[in-house]
């Protein structure tokens, strides 16, 4: 195995830094939850992960420049889905930039409502329903902990996105 020098920059080239980054698989998974004057809020995120099983937490991030970040802030439930490898499409909905991230992306999507009237997709590999528990500073972020009130999940691949790009899992032979 080849190993790499190790280069620390002294100016951080974000764009660099993002692509570093971007070594790292991740689920991808779409965020949703209901506003305070009852609209739908949905956002495509990959910073998803699980923080405690006791009690049962869990995280996710979302740019302080993103239009529902108030949605997101005010809400008491949201709930994450995780997107299965053939729902590529929804991934693409719910994270088309201008768009402002609400009722519009719901059309013509059958769905399920859970705690706080947060919209479920369906056909996902899992679905989160949380309450809105504590929210940190993450720089240019905003860091969600939401305490799992509900969960589902089947069996079936995961979409996945690495290097800027969606993948799939290809298991060995």
């Amino acid at each position: 195995m080849k190993v790499e020098k190790l280069v620390v920059p002294i100016e951080l080239d974000a764009r660099d830094f993002r692509n570093a980054l971007g070594s790292f698989a991740t689920g991808v998974t779409v965020v949703t939850a209901r506003g305070a004057d009852g609209g739908l809020a949905g956002v495509t995120v990959n910073s998803f992960a699980s923080v405690s099983l006791d009690p049962p937490l869990v995280l996710w991030s979302l740019s302080l420049n993103t239009s529902t970040l108030a949605v997101f802030e005010q809400c008491s439930h949201y709930a994450v889905n995780v997107l299965a490898a053939d729902q590529l499409a929804l991934s693409i909905r719910f994270a088309k930039p201008g768009d402002d991230g609400r009722e519009n992306r719901f059309a013509d999507l059958e769905l399920d409502f859970g705690r706080g009237g947060a919209p479920l997709l369906r056909g996902c590999c899992a679905r989160f329903e949380c309450r809105n528990e504590k929210r940190h500073d993450g720089g240019d972020h905003l860091i969600f902990i939401g305490r799992v009130e509900a969960y589902a999940y089947r069996d079936g691949p995961p979409l996945l996105f690495q290097g800027g790009q969606y993948r799939r899992l290809a298991l060995p032979d």
